[in-house]
């Protein structure tokens, strides 16, 4: 959250609103009358292999947890949070620190607690039955140690509006996820391929326990998704009729309540829905609380679309006579097309540079597979392929990906990356063979023939010295920050890490600035300037501080 000053005065605002309908929120629970309420009983094979019946939760080789689960919403989740409870506490324990971090103050802590309780008080009304009752189910293997925030089920239900509420306050954290499909011409063999990055960042252990999640509902489609522990709603995945879903933030106004979580609402199309037609109609019914656009693809209709949705109106973006689409984080369709936000957004934002350099790489290669576009998700350079150092919101790879993930529906093949981000092997799924008869739980699901390698910059210096980068970027933070001193020599490496990201100017800029060394913070602003600024008002603002040192040197 990058103006902090603005977060807290907004839910400090929101805080004073906290109404009466809190406590019917935080004592409701979902109805489990028709469902299975057994414990699972879980044998651990190993660290790394766990069994529960026909279901299962295995590492792969790739370090990527591999969960099989089937039933009734309660199974589901009672299994799921049985199958990965030590995950599950870690992975809250992760969450709620980086909170910690952002919001070190007790009394802005407790501020902050009023406030979820007050935006959340709706929740519960727009998420179906079965999807409480699954996060239900996963709550009970939840800590009680952030009980004080809210308890189990409800703090649980709260972590499925956190993409939301984190991409609602875009201007202050912005999710900047790319995705892209081919079909017919576009297509190495005409069948309908997709890929997307999914750039949802809270810190990098919070991707380290990546979980590839296969379910067998007892009513609806079988599917597979990307998620992490206790997270049931859909960022990333596909059914068994090769009907996949991705989502991607667009410009939100700050809402006043909470609706249906985009995430749920995409789990529902994944599980109940068969081809276009059906997944549109779906969207219909729910009421969101944020703008997202949805990429629907489809092996029966053998093309993708976007479903745009806010909480005031949907569009459908269809567009004929094309073998293509490509999403970033504005809106196209015509609904949106002179919607004041939508335009400040593709004017100020890094969307519409991504939006173009997708283009550029599809022009480049016109017959789309699975190995292309792994290498368009990798891509760390700029249109016409400038140098944008590495870790720029205009990269397509941002160095920051959860995951990034191809699709085949006709073929029912999926792939996911393994760590870090999306340059680790790409792993391949086959839903045939998932969901065919199980013989053995204790072996990995993957098609081995079909992975593809991981990126060869992941053993190249310039990956090494990034890493090295953001340990130094972040102190850099702190000091500039507490208003410390720090040597010429210290600012010299930080800048030779990663010599192409015009951060590294700005941020010795603003240490030069605060000490008043205004010739040296004239010479890194103008550096700055020089290189591909990451959005208009970053831009501004060094422009302006460049001004002033200017007039100081006069």
């Amino acid at each position: 959250m990058k103006n902090r000053i603005l977060y807290f005065f907004f839910i400090g605002f929101l805080s004073l609103l906290t109404s009466c309908g809190t406590s019917k929120s935080k004592h409701h629970k979902p109805d489990l009358t028709a469902f299975n309420n057994s414990k699972p009983i879980v044998t651990k094979v190993s660290d790394s292999i766990f069994i529960s019946g026909k279901n299962s939760l295995l590492k792969n080789k790739q370090g990527i947890w591999e969960l099989y689960v089937e039933g009734d919403p309660l199974e589901i989740g009672l299994t799921t949070g049985a199958l990965t409870d030590s995950l599950l506490q870690k992975q809250q324990r992760i969450f709620f620190s980086k909170i910690t971090d952002f919001v070190p103050s007790k009394f802005q802590q407790k501020i902050l607690r009023q406030f979820l309780k007050w935006f959340n008080r709706k929740l519960y009304l727009n998420v179906p039955n079965e999807y409480q009752t699954e996060i239900y189910g996963v709550s009970q293997y939840t800590s009680n140690e952030f009980d004080n925030i809210a308890p189990r089920y409800q703090r649980s239900l709260y972590l499925h509006a956190a993409h939301d509420i984190g991409h609602a306050l875009q201007d202050l954290a912005l999710v900047g996820c790319s995705s892209f499909a081919a079909w017919n011409e576009k297509s190495e063999d005409g069948n309908l391929i997709l890929a997307r990055n999914f750039d949802f960042y809270v810190n990098d252990a919070f991707a380290e326990n990546k979980i590839v999640a296969f379910i067998k509902p007892k009513t609806g489609n079988p599917f597979m998704m990307v998620t992490w522990p206790g997270m049931i709603g859909a960022v990333s995945g596909m059914n068994y009729e090769g009907l996949t879903v991705t989502i991607n933030a667009s410009k939100s106004k700050i809402p006043l309540s909470a609706k249906t979580p985009i995430s749920i609402l995409t789990r529902e199309i994944l599980q109940h829905a068969k081809n276009l037609d059906e997944a549109i109609a779906i969207a219909k019914n729910r009421k969101v609380f944020v703008s997202e656009s949805i990429m629907v693809g489809s092996a029966i209709d053998n093309k993708a679309i976007l479903i745009e949705v806010s909480p005031n109106k949907m569009d459908v973006y269809d567009v004929p006579n094309t073998d293509q689409l490509i999403c970033s984080n504005h809106f196209q369709g015509d609904s949106f097309k002179d919607d004041k936000r939508n335009l400040e957004q593709i004017a100020n934002s890094h969307s519409e540079y991504r939006f173009e350099r997708m283009q550029e790489l599809l022009n480049e290669n016109p017959k789309v597979n699975p190995e292309i576009a792994s290498e368009i998700l990798r891509n760390k350079e700029g249109l016409k392929n400038i140098e944008l150092g590495f870790g720029s919101e205009k990269a397509l790879n941002q160095l920051m990906a959860h995951h990034g993930i191809i699709f085949k529906p006709k073929e029912k093949l999926v792939w996911v990356s393994a760590n870090p981000y999306q340059l680790g092997e790409f792993v391949c799924y086959d839903l045939n063979t998932v969901f065919g008869e199980r013989k053995n739980n204790l072996a990995s699901f993957q098609k081995e023939n079909l992975n593809i390698a991981k990126d060869p910059f992941l053993e190249s210096t310039a990956f090494q010295n990034y890493k090295k980068f953001k340990i130094e970027d972040s102190k850099l933070d702190s000091i500039i920050e507490k208003k410390e001193n720090v040597s010429s020599e210290f600012l010299e490496h930080y800048q030779t890490l990663n010599p192409d990201y015009w951060v590294v100017y700005y941020k010795a800029g603003l240490y030069f600035y605060q000490k008043k060394e205004f010739l040296q913070a004239k010479l890194n602003f103008e550096k700055a300037l020089q290189h591909e600024i990451t959005t208009v008002p970053e831009k501004e603002k060094i422009e302006k501080y460049l001004k002033k040192v200017k007039r100081k040197l006069q």
